[in-house]
């Protein structure tokens, strides 16, 4: 399976999102599967 790789916009937008969902309550591991990510990551 190839990598992604993102840009450095990118990888700030999708935390931005995380800590939004995540502060509304939402649960880490939903907001990384819907980010497409791993909670490694």
């Amino acid at each position: 399976m190839a990598r992604k790789r993102y840009t450095t916009v990118q990888i700030i937008g999708m935390l931005r999102e995380f800590e939004v969902r995540l502060a509304q309550g939402e649960k880490a591991g939903a907001i990384c599967r819907s980010l497409s990510i791993s909670e490694q990551s």
